[in-house]
């Protein structure tokens, strides 16, 4: 059984910096891009950053130039290092895998529960 554990969440002051990981774990045959998601109170959950096996970034608008997400093939671990946040940075994050089980041949998407942040003074 696969799943992804988020941590690291928590309340921040504006300007301050956090760090979120996620880690898989359970019977992983190959993972493909991992990515940070999140969803504030009564908004669509968006993408804020995604990145692939060999390393290839991509991120939101928003997070560009204060987040960065970063990745450990070998411990199956993804993080966002947040910086500079601010109070519409709020929102619970939640990590995502393109993730392969051992014994498929498929690649299936996969979520953790979710850690909120939140940036208030």
């Amino acid at each position: 059984q696969v799943q992804l554990v988020e941590s690291g969440g928590g309340l921040v002051q504006p300007g301050g910096s956090l760090r979120l990981s996620c880690a898989a774990s359970g019977s992983i045959g190959g993972i493909n891009v991992m990515s940070w998601y999140r969803q504030a109170s009564g908004k669509q959950r968006e993408l804020v950053a995604g990145i692939t096996y060999g390393g290839v970034t991509n991120y939101a608008d928003s997070a560009k130039g204060r987040f960065t997400i970063s990745r450990d093939n070998a411990k199956n671990t993804v993080s966002l290092q947040m910086n500079s946040v601010k109070p519409e940075d709020t929102a619970v994050y939640y990590c995502n895998a393109d993730l392969r089980p051992k014994f498929s041949s498929l690649y299936e998407n996969y979520w953790g529960q979710g850690t909120q942040v939140t940036v208030s003074s």
